[in-house]
């Protein structure tokens, strides 16, 4: 993301800069989104270099049987794509890897038989044409490397491998020529390097798991904990209020046929304690929800950073006092639909106060499914919110950008207030 702005443009505005909230769900969301996308290049990372090796391996064999005088040109043919089927199964092994648990068994025979059954064909045909035995036996022990051991069996299976194919070296070496084992020397490099290779790279990629799923118990233990500190303060505030509600109107009971006077003076105290309880109640439901706009700004500019979006903003410096109940919902579903429907190169978010009115807009490049999204759902949605805080939305559509305009009273932020 290098040719990203990292600036926001100021003239007159304070910057959008405000730092996200670390408990906001927003950054929450953009810390998983990170995580997940770098779990996901990691297993890529991994698979490249593996199958770059094995590739690697299979083009040393196929030299090796090439350079042989006494075997046709077709037994290097045969070899070569016996060599590149080969890789191509352990592509499926690695597949069924990625999604391995410690419960699943050892070998998932519905999907890994005919893998293992191409990489026996050719360590059999390999191993006859080259006449070499760790031609024969390196790509079966590979694809076994690659199933679901436990935990420390892996480890044992590797050492003894690697000594299987040191031992195998040895005996090709002695039982072939100076030519041909000078025309080997890589492939034994290679061979010998592999297992070593294969399981640092899935012991690698098993930590990563590891640490992506304690990530995900973290963030719901989080939500929880959240939950949690909500529900306690609720029945804090809604217990102390109905306490004192219930004493009150015990009393007016009691000096009902005593003192009349005195009972109607609890049923309005009573009354009072109601109102109290429903302005606490929204208070505390405020305190939860509301984010100040120049927050959910910044917010919707590093989600859209990270969906890989060339993202900037222009806000005004008095935006939070703007109409948070009105544009913060808006900001968010207008910044999904760019994610759902924009070009992905670049966008730009402004909220600009304009005589009497806040103005929001967001901008983004075009593409084939804008035209969707102007009759979407998400759009009737924002307008029903600006038009029942006495505002407009405005959808701009042209060539190369699609643009979402939303004007609110200024009015509107007393009455929420309020």
């Amino acid at each position: 993301m290098g040719d990203m702005c990292h600036g926001r443009n100021v003239d007159d505005m304070s910057s959008a800069s405000a730092p996200v909230p670390s408990g906001s769900p927003t950054a929450a969301q953009n810390s998983s989104l990170r995580l997940a996308r770098g779990v996901t290049a990691t297993w890529f990372y991994t698979v490249a270099a593996l199958l770059l090796f094995e590739l690697g391996i299979a083009l040393a064999t196929t030299l090796v049987v090439w350079g042989s005088v006494a075997l046709p040109p077709v037994a290097a043919i045969t070899v070569a794509f016996g060599g590149l089927a080969w890789v191509g199964s352990t592509v499926a092994l690695m597949i069924d890897y990625r999604h391995r648990t410690d419960a699943a068994p050892l070998v998932l025979w519905r999907r890994q038989l005919l893998p293992l059954l191409i990489t026996l064909a050719y360590a059999v045909t390999a191993g006859m044409v080259s006449g070499l035995w760790i031609v024969g036996v390196l790509p079966l022990l590979q694809s076994l490397m690659l199933l679901n051991w436990q935990s420390g069996v892996r480890l044992r299976v590797v050492l003894a491998a690697t000594v299987v194919l040191i031992g195998l070296a040895v005996i090709d070496i002695r039982m072939s020529d100076v030519g041909v084992a000078t025309s080997f020397g890589p492939l034994i490099s290679f061979s010998l390097i592999l297992p070593a290779m294969t399981v640092t790279s899935l012991w690698w990629w098993d930590v990563l798991v590891r640490l992506d799923r304690a990530r995900a118990s973290e963030s719901r233990l989080a939500a929880t904990q959240e939950r949690l500190r909500v529900a306690t303060d609720v029945h804090d505030l809604q217990g102390h209020h109905l306490q004192v509600i219930a004493l009150q109107l015990e009393l007016a009971e009691r000096l009902m046929t005593k003192d009349p006077d005195a009972a109607l003076e609890q049923l309005r105290a009573a009354r009072g304690s109601v109102a109290e309880a429903q302005q606490g109640t929204r208070d505390l439901a405020m305190r939860f929800r509301s984010v100040p706009l120049s927050d959910e700004i910044a917010n919707a500019v590093d989600l859209l950073r990270a969906a890989g979006t060339s993202a900037e903003a222009t806000v005004d410096a008095g935006a939070d006092s703007a109409p948070a109940s009105v544009l913060g919902p808006v900001i968010r579903e207008t910044t999904t639909n760019v994610l759902r429907h924009g070009g992905g190169k670049w966008a730009h978010l402004s909220l600009k106060r304009e005589e009497d009115s806040w103005r929001y807009e967001i901008v983004n490049d075009a593409s084939g499914d804008s035209a969707a999204s102007v009759d979407g759902s998400g759009l009737d949605g924002v307008g029903r919110r600006a038009a029942e805080a006495g505002g407009t939305l405005e959808v701009q559509r042209g060539k190369q950008e699609f643009a979402v305009v939303v004007a609110v009273p200024a009015s509107a932020a007393g009455e929420e207030a309020r």
